[in-house]
């Protein structure tokens, strides 16, 4: 699909002004910050960094591929010495199987996502290509289908959770979409249409496309971690069983919804516009306060650079430059000594080496224009 088909439409509906820009001066001050926060982070990195090239490397290869892709989205190349050793760190990982996780790892979906999007932004002389085509090859292989005897009617169908046998999450889900669509995968492609079957059945949405026993019993638009296996969100159910809906896999579902092609008249794209438009904030993660909070930065800003515009209108209707916004909260957040951290440690952010990843990813999407 063409994706100027689609951009536009989809913009329009989130209450995005493209045309809508900064004062020079306000725009100089936002790419000066930017710089300086990246160039920061890379001094905390370069101090951080193991001398066999890792950065945690207990968790197996899926921080030093996040801190590798950050680092790379945001000018380093694949030649700069501190990249170089992380992606001979990566390497390590690769499986008879394509995939690139620990060995006896139950996340090689997680893992290998990561470190797709690491080598993909490293290939641009093709030194990396026929690793790319196993990794590919692994991540479509263990997505959930009718080849794995899952009819489409089943809410784990079309999913990607940490590994064949575990139960598919929108998590995992978003990072498959990111790692096709690093592979150049299309909005038509078969297993990118696949997991919108999945990622629609995450949406407290009512709809032709979400009829599981969840839709209807928040049906505020946003999004939760997952339908499957009896259903679950990280913000709670509601008394009726009904499951929350939270900031991060909210944006990471809008996302989602856009790289499959969805238009602003997909009652979907609508409703996930509405719900953002409620809870637009950077101080928290919607619903989740604190827990997950760098891991809701890469979301929002993945999902904000992939409506592809300027200025975002909330439900007050005040405008929001989200990037100016993304990287001002960010610059206060930073540590002195360049990473970030946060004090509610849930899923790992109480390492600085994930969130500084996070963090690098979330500021690579959110890049000033020239």
């Amino acid at each position: 699909m063409n994706r100027e088909r689609w951009i536009a439409p989809v913009v329009a509906a989130l209450s995005f002004n493209i045309a809508a820009s900064l004062p020079a001066a306000e725009a100089q001050t936002t790419a000066r910050q930017h710089q300086e926060v990246v160039a920061k982070a890379v001094q905390f990195l370069e101090t951080a960094q193991a001398p066999d090239g890792s950065f945690s490397a207990d968790a197996g290869p899926a921080v030093t591929a996040i801190v590798a892709a950050g680092l790379l989205k945001n000018g380093r190349t694949a030649d700069d010495p501190l990249v170089a050793k992380s992606l001979k760190y990566i390497e390590k990982f690769v499986r008879p199987d394509g995939g690139i996780y620990a060995e006896g790892s139950s996340h090689g979906n997680y893992e290998t996502c990561i470190a797709i999007q690491a080598l993909e932004a490293a290939n641009a002389d093709g030194r990396y290509a026929k690793l790319l085509e196993g990794a590919n090859k692994y991540v479509r292989g263990i997505q959930w289908d009718t080849e794995d005897g899952i009819d489409k009617s089943s809410p784990n169908y079309g999913g990607a959770g940490y590994g064949r046998s575990r139960r598919p999450d929108l998590s995992n889900t978003s990072f498959l979409l990111d790692a096709l669509k690093s592979l150049g995968a299309s909005a038509d492609d078969e297993a990118v249409q696949k997991a919108l079957v999945f990622v629609s059945r995450t949406q407290n949405l009512e709809s032709e496309a979400n009829t599981t026993p969840f839709a209807a019993k928040v049906n505020d638009g946003g999004f939760y971690y997952t339908p499957a296996a009896g259903g679950s969100s990280q913000a709670g159910n509601t008394p009726d069983g009904g499951l929350r809906s939270y900031g991060s896999m909210t944006y990471a579902g809008l996302k989602s919804l856009i790289y499959a092609g969805l238009t602003s008249d997909d009652p979907r794209v609508k409703a996930a516009t509405e719900w953002i438009k409620k809870h637009y904030t950077l101080e928290e993660n919607p619903g989740m306060q604190a827990n997950g909070l760098y891991y809701y930065y890469q979301s929002f800003a993945k999902a904000m650079a992939a409506v592809g515009a300027d200025e975002f209108t909330d439900a007050s209707g005040k405008k929001h430059d989200w990037r100016a916004e993304l990287v001002a909260e960010l610059a206060k957040r930073q540590q002195p000594n360049g990473s970030w951290l946060n004090e509610t440690p849930r899923w790992l952010e109480g390492n600085p080496n994930l969130v500084t990843g996070y963090a690098l990813l979330a500021l690579s999407s959110a890049k000033p224009k020239p």
